[in-house]
């Protein structure tokens, strides 16, 4: 079974980059393109890893990331807040509302498999997802 990362993004470019560096690393890739359909798809389909925008239409990425705290089987599951959010104090803030870890946009493809790599489970980085 492939691992599953669930990205919840609503700007087209960088859903499709995120979404490119992840299945060429032998992820299985959900999209989701608001917090709400993020947060049902995470309920529905219980992801090995969840990477949020903060700056979401109609519901922030704070909200969903609380929200999804809510729900016991999601408690164990990282949260990277995937963010152009990069003031004093943005970080805090994601990591106070349930975010596990913290990657600011624009994304270096170059790193970011690496930068997420410490969030997968386990088995997967021992295949070497995140490290080529």
């Amino acid at each position: 079974m492939r691992t599953k990362v669930l990205v919840i993004e609503d700007n087209e470019q960088n859903l499709y980059l995120t979404t490119f560096l992840l299945e060429s690393a032998g992820l299985e890739v959900i999209q989701a393109r608001d917090g709400r359909k993020g947060i049902d798809a995470a309920h529905r389909l219980t992801p090995d890893l969840i990477l949020l925008d903060i700056q979401l239409p109609s519901m922030d990425g704070y909200a969903v990331a609380r929200e999804l705290r809510k729900d016991a089987r999601l408690v164990h599951i990282h949260i990277v807040a995937v963010t152009s959010y990069a003031m004093l104090g943005d970080r805090d803030k994601a990591m106070k509302a349930g975010c596990t870890g913290y990657i600011e946009k624009p994304i270096n493809p170059e790193t970011f498999l690496d930068d997420i790599a410490h969030y997968l489970p386990p088995a997967t980085r021992s295949k070497g997802a995140g490290n080529e």
